[in-house]
Order: structure tokens, then sequence, then C-alpha cells
């Protein structure tokens, strides 16, 4: 599978988001086969933590590995992922990160902060950002076009 379609498959969960802010994330098993994907789901659940990244690594983690290892995995995203889900893919051992719209106010993947390279860490993935960019990116403004004063 190509990167795109991978975050093609994220894409596709972002859409089902609902109430939610749509983002959505997939996790790859290292043959490519997806384990688990997932959509924020904060106002659903009541939970601060439910974005896309960490409900997608909870399912593929019950699907694969020892029950929370993701070695060889990836993980695609449609925005880049903030410093809680970053911390998450990290301790998860995702081998490789591929996100969408870069996030210049929260993205802890390179734009704001960049937890997942950080030498001190004991575990860094691979990370492409910007694929599909536009189409990510048009997602999350369309949604907020019609939830917030400009």
């Amino acid at each position: 599978m190509s990167d795109a379609d991978l975050v093609s498959a994220a894409l596709a969960a972002a859409r089902e988001a609902g109430p939610d802010v749509p983002i959505g994330a997939a996790v790859f098993a290292p043959d490519g086969r997806l384990l688990a994907r997932a959509h924020n789901a904060r106002e659903e659940l009541g939970d601060p933590t439910a974005h896309a990244e960490v409900l997608a690594l909870r399912a593929a983690a019950r699907e694969f590995g020892d029950g929370w290892r993701l070695d060889g995995c990836t993980l695609a995203v449609t925005v880049e992922p903030c410093t809680m889900c970053a911390g998450a893919l990290v301790l998860a051992r995702v081998a490789r990160v591929v996100f969408g719209a870069w996030e210049p106010r929260t993205g802890a993947v390179g734009s704001l902060w960049d937890v997942v390279r950080d030498r001190r860490l004991n575990h860094r993935p691979e990370v492409r950002g910007g694929v599909l960019e536009a189409e990510c990116a048009a997602l999350l403004a369309d949604f907020f076009a019609g939830h917030r004063d400009v």
C-alpha cells in the first residue's frame, strides 16, 4: 500500500466522526493488513483522551503483538498528532507514522514540538507528513467553518 492509501483509510474513519472534530486514524500491520481504525470520539464518549490515534492504537493492540507493542506497524492519521498521541505512539513502539495535514498550533511530530524524534527516548518512529495534505486540511476547515465564528 502507498502512503496515500494509508491516509485514505484514516480519512474514511474521519468522515464518520459525527459531532467530533473529524480526525481519523488507522493502524496497519507490517504485512499491510488493517488492524484498526478510529475517529475522534471525545464528545461522543465524554473522554478527553478519546483521540483517533489513541483509540486506534488501543484497538490494534488487542489484535496484534503482545497486547501493547505494535512493532513494525504503521499509524496513519489525517492530522499531525498532538503531544499525547505522539507519546502514545512512541510507547506503543509504532515503526512509522504517516499523516496528512500539519498542525502548527498543537502538532508534536515536527510542527510545534517533535516528540517522536527526541533522542532521549528509547524508540523513534519514522515519520512522513503532508500525505493527502489538502484533502485532510479541507475536511477540518469545513468542519470548523460550521462550528466557529472566524
